[in-house]
């Protein structure tokens, strides 16, 4: 396939021209919950470069140890086998919390888990925080707005949640959080940062998660159909790894005061049969676009409002889909290549 390269596809991230991304002038003992998983191996590899000690710590429950293998020859990574739902003490000047599984079909499988997870982790990683003086950013998610009645959604917004539906340990596990990151800001005066993050994809997504981008990729390339949920009419917005952890850096960085849950990622919005057509023309493949149940309380409308980013971080996504998509798409060809096989769609 025949593209213009704009990223590198191993550890280095195409953003790191930006100012926030350059050496650290002063660096800093980063501690990254679910640091082997899909966003947070893309975070540990770059505050490597920005010149922190980075201490990844995840319970390989969803995340995968290749993922950070290339980085275990640099004397400042640290792996930790760890489940956060466990206190953890290791001193620190920051937090990133984002250990949690994140697709459907890997926070269903276990949802008394997956709720310990989102609120004993959350309480054991602030508790961490107020110890030694650490900041902490809580990787909370778009899925706090259910299927939202306010569209697009801003971070005023409520939320239209299920409490007791098949989402729900995710969906309430994450809101319960934030009420902790709150908690302790307010009566412990810890440092927080909430970031809600919206659909994001890139390398190193699992092809076994469940995921729109994820799946529609994996059955294209192996030429099988292309199964949507519903009719297809439903939304998503869709932010490139590379742009999100940018933004994550930037909240990270932002002064003190700046403790409201923050949206991160890409207002474009786009039909699930949109993204399907595009997957297909991308990868030449010959698939077709079949049918399925739409699953219980999945959301009908899906796009944040960044405003707030924009203005506060001086953060905007500036990868368009089809690059992307196209990046992405090498990345599980490859995985095709190495293995011979990719595992089935969940």
């Amino acid at each position: 396939m025949e593209y213009p390269r704009n990223f590198d596809g191993n550890f280095e991230i195409s953003v790191c021209e930006d100012k926030v991304f350059q050496q650290s002038e002063s660096p800093k003992r980063v501690l990254v919950t679910g640091g082997a998983g899909f966003l947070g191996s893309h975070l540990c590899a770059l505050l490597l470069k920005a010149g922190h000690q980075v201490i990844c710590a995840d319970n390989f429950s969803t995340g995968l140890r290749r993922n950070v293998e290339p980085l275990m020859r640099y004397d400042g990574f640290h792996l930790i086998a760890h489940d956060i739902v466990e206190p953890l003490d290791v001193e620190v000047d920051e937090i990133y919390n984002l250990a949690c599984p994140a697709s459907p079909p890997h926070y269903q499988a276990d949802p008394i888990q997956t709720t310990k997870t989102c609120v004993l982790g959350s309480l054991n990683m602030l508790e961490l925080a107020a110890r030694y003086d650490a900041r902490i950013l809580q990787a909370s998610t778009s899925e706090i707005y259910g299927d939202p009645q306010v569209h697009p959604q801003v971070e005023s917004y409520w939320g239209n949640v299920n409490p007791f539906g098949p989402r729900s340990c995710y969906d309430e596990g994450k809101r319960c959080a934030e009420s902790l990151f709150f908690d302790f800001h307010k009566t412990r005066q810890v440092e927080i940062k909430v970031v809600r993050i919206f659909n994001t994809y890139g390398p190193r997504m699992r092809p076994d998660d469940g995921r729109v981008v994820s799946n529609f990729i994996v059955q294209a390339l192996k030429g099988e159909d292309i199964t949507v949920y519903g009719d297809g009419s439903q939304t998503r917005s869709f932010c490139f790894v590379d742009d999100l952890i940018d933004g994550f850096v930037r909240l990270m960085a932002s002064p003190a005061s700046l403790t409201a849950p923050i949206n991160l990622g890409n207002p474009g919005e786009f039909t699930i049969v949109e993204l399907a057509e595009q997957v297909i023309e991308l990868t030449g493949s010959r698939s077709k676009i079949v049918q399925r149940p739409l699953p219980v309380d999945d959301p009908r409308q899906r796009r944040p409002d960044i405003s707030l980013a924009e203005r506060e971080l001086g953060w905007r996504p500036r990868v368009e889909l089809t690059a992307g998509l196209m990046h992405t798409i090498d990345h599980f060809d490859a995985l095709l290549t190495q293995s011979n096989t990719l595992p089935e769609v969940a």
